[in-house]
């Protein structure tokens, strides 16, 4: 027996794992399957079939979803020309097996985005990962190769850190969002997408609308009506976090959602809450979707709202009115800590010149 005898697909039956079914032409070279073997291996009816161009799947019939995700990062990556893989080669009875090298990743400059990846992320507005035709993967602008087969290639100026989930780098959601939306032009697919993103805590609006900014998606109108039901998701669940910031810390119950107006004079502006013993006002901030929207949209009145919010704040402070600032990421990621700071406010109170008197209304 030499290095050209085709290798018997049985002792493969002992790989664990699915994943070690899946191996690219190099890693299978490094073990010592020659192009001969390979091309026998490969043959109409045999026992191995090529996936993509140089990937293979060491078994007959269809790749599960999991071996699915490994050709394609496998096709797109830089694969190592040896792994961990413990593809047996052909030996005499009396020669040693060879030593198997370090564990490392076949993966290098290579993420799953797009809808696999936020199935991966366990979305519930996206189709399993076997009924999608393609896998997004994201590479390297430099990298050269071309979509094919099942694999569809997302080319990127910068890489973000990926995720592990069950061992595949997966893009983060914000960016897995825009790479999907990019191939969507379905308006309600668009809006469940975004919608599911912010209701299930996945991210916040800005990090989504962000992504979305960076991509030039925000030039198609389905896309912009769908960031239009993101904000307003994205305020909903702020308030209601609001609500349990006050019930679960046990701080006193405030007017909810008022205007504020001088008795005779002027319009103050609109809080989220208001403690009018204490003079204490919280405010929700989320303008940075609109603003990062509008500015994509180059709408003048970015800088409007702006001023006018400053201007607000700044008003409200000068009558003794102490406003505390909560963004909705700040009441997902330390909701304690934000009840905290305004109970402190609250306490602050008795040592501060009183507050001028406002009329306060229902908004």
């Amino acid at each position: 027996m030499n290095h050209n005898t085709p290798l018997s697909p049985r002792p493969l039956q002992h790989l664990d794992g699915c994943r070690q079914r899946v191996l690219s032409a190099a890693q299978l070279k490094a073990h010592g399957v020659n192009s001969a073997a390979l091309n026998e291996q490969c043959r109409p009816g045999g026992p191995w079939q090529q996936l993509l161009p140089g990937v293979y799947l060491l078994h007959p019939g269809k790749p599960t979803a999991d071996e699915r995700l490994h050709a394609v990062l496998l096709y797109a990556g830089r694969p190592q020309t040896r792994t961990a893989v413990a593809v047996p080669t052909q030996t005499t009875p009396d020669e040693p097996h060879p030593p198997q090298a370090a564990p490392q990743t076949p993966y290098a400059n290579a993420m799953v985005t797009g809808l696999a990846a936020l199935a991966l992320h366990h979305f519930v507005s996206v189709p399993p990962l076997l009924s999608l035709d393609r896998i997004d993967v994201m590479v390297p602008r430099t990298r050269r190769l071309r979509s094919t087969g099942l694999a569809r290639l997302v080319r990127s100026h910068g890489m973000p850190t990926p995720q592990r989930i069950a061992g595949v780098p997966v893009a983060p959601v914000p960016r897995a969002l825009a790479d999907a939306v990019a191939q969507l032009d379905d308006a309600g697919a668009v809006r469940r997408l975004l919608t599911e993103a912010v209701r299930c805590g996945h991210c916040e609006p800005a990090a989504v609308v962000r992504e979305l900014n960076q991509a030039r998606l925000l030039t198609r109108p389905h896309v912009i009506d769908a960031v239009d039901s993101l904000v307003a998701e994205g305020r909903a669940i702020a308030e209601d976090r609001l609500y349990e910031m006050v019930r679960e810390y046990g701080l006193p119950d405030p007017l909810w959602n008022v205007d504020l107006r001088m008795p005779g004079g002027p319009h103050l502006g609109g809080v989220d809450a208001y403690w009018p013993d204490q003079a204490v006002a919280v405010e929700l901030d989320t303008r940075a979707p609109r603003q990062e929207l509008r500015a994509e949209l180059q709408e003048e009145s970015d800088g409007l709202e702006w001023s006018e919010y400053a201007r607000k704040r700044e008003h409200l402070e000068r009558l003794g009115i102490t406003v505390v600032h909560l963004t909705p990421r700040k009441l997902r990621e330390s909701l304690e800590q934000q009840a905290t700071v305004v109970r402190t406010a609250l306490m602050a109170s008795v040592d501060r010149e009183p507050a001028a008197y406002v009329m306060v209304l229902p908004r």
